[in-house]
Order: C-alpha cells, then structure tokens, then sequence
C-alpha cells in the first residue's frame, strides 16, 4: 500500500491484529527484512512495514536526513490515526525511533531499538571505511548519510519518557560505548545485548528480534 506524507510517498504492508507496532529498517535495505518476524508477530499485533524515503518502493530522493525521514513516519502515524504505537527500528530505524520519541514524548506506547547511533562517531573504523569505500560505487545517499548524521544529543535522550528498550549484538557495528550511552541517558530504558550476533544477524530474515519483541510487549 502507498501513503502520501510529507511531500514523498511512503510504500507499507500492514498484517495480523492487535496492538499496533510499526518496523522501521536499516539503511539500504526495505521492509522485507522483516517478513520472516512479521509471520510471529502479527498474530499478536497489527504490524505495519515501511520502506523509508530514498528506499524500497518509496519515493526516491536525493539528499537523506533523518530529520526528514523522522517526520515521515510521523505524519504516517497521523495520517492513518494509529494509537499510540509500539515503535521497533533498527539502525537507522532506530535512530529515527529516537528522534521522534524526543520531539513527540507521547507519541508511542514503547518504543525498541536496534544497533541504534548518536553520530557518525558511534559506528567503528572498520565499518566506517567500508562505507566510505561503498559510497564511491554507490552513487545515491544511503552511505553519505551515515558520515555527517545523525547528532542525537544528550538532551534529546533525556526528553524520552517512553517504556524504551534498546538491544545490539555483541559483535555489532555501532561501539559498545555509545549503545550503553544511548541506555545510561533514557531513564528507565532496558538494555539487552545479544550474545554471538553482528549487527543485523538476529534482525534480518530472523525470528529473534520478534520473541523479543512479544517478550517486552506482552
């Protein structure tokens, strides 16, 4: 299904019943990521799937800031009148998570995220330089954007006031320093470090992330 937010077109899949929970991926990829947790999940939520702006089956553009992507998925909420949502993304999911649980306190009911950063500085040298390798074949955005953004200060953390839960894997990309900076900050927040996995192996095409997901919303 499409949706016009924003000034783009957002594509999106909604499945089962239940409370809402919306899935935000990570960069470069789309909401087919999370089809094989979608399958758990949707027999106790409705799940709505986005492919985020310059994404998927999204309008294409040529300059990303999650800023803009944050007040996508905002005006999405509106637009569809959804309650008081559980928000899960993952990576630049979950930045955008982070974003709007801080500009819009009373947005959500919980919200989860995965391999989160507070700036380019959060992701470690080795796949920094990956990326800046990448972005000289990949001539869209995706990897400019994770070297100047985002910048989610301190005082953006402090203002979120929803049940938060964050996780990463042990062998993940984003500092281990900065993801229990990220929870030391959200007051009350849960951490939840995931033994043996990268940063997307327990997300991507994987049902863990959703019986974590059941395991903190149920």
């Amino acid at each position: 299904m499409y949706i016009d937010v924003n000034g783009i077109t957002l594509y999106y899949e909604k499945h089962g019943s239940g409370m809402p929970l919306i899935m935000v991926h990570c960069n470069s990829m789309t909401h087919s990521i999370f089809n094989r947790a979608v399958k758990v999940l949707k027999d106790h939520f409705t799940v709505y799937t986005l492919d985020s702006r310059g994404h998927g089956k999204s309008t294409k553009v040529k300059t990303l800031h999650y800023e803009d992507m944050a007040e996508d998925v905002y005006q999405f909420i509106c637009k569809l009148k959804i309650e008081k949502p559980i928000f899960y993304g993952f990576s630049d999911g979950g930045i955008i998570g982070l974003i709007l649980a801080s500009e819009h306190q009373d947005l959500f009911s919980k919200l989860i995220v995965s391999g989160a950063s507070l700036s380019p500085e959060s992701t470690k040298e080795y796949a920094m330089k990956f990326f800046k390798f990448w972005s000289h074949i990949d001539r869209s955005d995706k990897m400019q954007i994770m070297m100047r953004e985002p910048n989610i200060t301190d005082d953006m953390l402090e203002k979120i006031s929803v049940p938060t839960y964050i996780t990463c894997g042990t062998r993940d990309l984003i500092k281990q320093s900065h993801t229990n900076h990220i929870a030391e900050k959200i007051k009350g927040s849960k951490l939840k470090i995931f033994s043996g996995e990268s940063h997307s192996s327990y997300i991507s095409n994987s049902r863990k992330i959703a019986d974590y997901i059941i395991s903190v919303c149920l």
